[in-house]
């Protein structure tokens, strides 16, 4: 999809706290409850679209408050276990904006959106940033990652674009969820580098404390 006009203005939402992801990213996911099997049933019979968003505060099925952006996704592959999960595969298209909630009377959420200041998301334009610019900050990931037991295959991301290489790390830092929720709404690519520089000094300089950068 190449148009913000072909994207639906009514989606499934599937809350994952200290999860987000990006635009042109994919990511594979175990779906196990009930009523999220029956969003996914529900979106493989018809534009097989689901926005992931996290969730504000502790985990409630019906009233739990979520961001306001997420990333809408396309399911582009899947598989039904034999014990009745799904393993899919998504595929990021675009941010969203949560507008209402509607009254669907499912056991998963839907919501109506709009894609206001993402419009940039699905084109495919040329990053003018180089991969260097990186490195300043990749010795301190090393370590926080490092030390909180997280592997990176970072010669695997050097292989990658640079967005590719800022949304992978973005994705997979151990990050609080505000922090992740910061990097997501970073407006372009350069912003969301400048701020993930300054994530990772914070937790430099505090030994890596915990402390959520505002």
């Amino acid at each position: 999809m190449n148009n913000i006009k072909d994207l639906p203005e009514t989606i499934p939402v599937f809350p994952l706290s200290n999860f987000i992801f990006f635009p042109k990213t994919s990511a594979p996911l175990n779906i196990f409850e009930p009523r999220y099997i029956k969003m996914i049933d529900q979106c493989i019979k018809s534009n097989r679209i689901i926005g992931m968003i996290q969730p504000k505060g502790l985990s409630n099925p019906k009233k739990t408050e979520l961001f306001k952006v997420g990333c809408l996704g396309k399911i582009s592959s899947f598989n039904e276990t034999e014990d009745g999960r799904y393993v899919i595969v998504l595929s990021g298209i675009t941010r969203f904006n949560i507008v209402d909630e509607v009254d669907n009377r499912k056991p998963f959420r839907e919501f109506k959106i709009n894609y206001k200041g993402f419009e940039n998301d699905i084109k495919d334009e040329e990053v003018d940033v180089n991969f260097s610019d990186l490195n300043l900050i990749f010795n301190d990931l090393k370590n926080i990652f490092e030390k909180q037991g997280y592997i990176v295959n970072w010669s695997e991301l050097e292989k990658q674009s640079l967005d590719q290489t800022l949304n992978t790390l973005s994705m997979a830092s151990p990050f609080s969820k505000e922090e992740k929720q910061m990097l997501l709404e970073a407006e372009n690519l350069e912003l969301r580098k400048k701020k993930l520089e300054q994530i990772v000094k914070l937790y430099s300089s505090d030994n890596f404390s915990n402390k959520t950068l505002q």
